[in-house]
């Protein structure tokens, strides 16, 4: 595991998703033992779909960077797939949730919820 501060960072979370997540770990105890997990798992109608969740397990292999005071954690098989990619939190009449951008990605499903690498 290495904790990445000050050097390139693998994904970027903004500061409006960080808030966000922020507000989510209001009411979770031990907030210091638990990280935001990003992940790419097989599935979707694209072939990938991404995952976000909290998780206070620390895997062999696993990245941690801290950004805007969260840590954001990624296993060694997706971070090859998530390198470059920003997540941020968008809000509108029609939907809110948070917004992944990745360069790797080769194309995605309509509703935007899985990609191809």
């Amino acid at each position: 595991m290495s904790t990445d501060t000050q050097t390139e960072q693998v994904i970027t979370l903004t500061e409006k998703a960080a808030e966000k997540v922020r507000s989510f770990l209001v009411d979770q105890p031990d907030v210091d033992d638990i990280a935001l997990r990003v992940a790419v798992q097989a599935g979707g109608c694209a072939g990938f779909r991404y995952a976000l969740f909290f998780d206070d397990r620390e895997l062999d292999g696993d990245q941690d960077v801290v950004q805007h005071g969260i840590r954001v954690r990624l296993d060694r098989m997706s971070a090859p797939y998530l390198s470059g990619t920003v997540i941020d939190w968008k809000e509108s009449l029609e939907a809110s949730g948070f917004s992944i951008e990745n360069p790797n990605s080769s194309g995605s499903c309509a509703c935007g919820e899985s990609a191809t690498f």
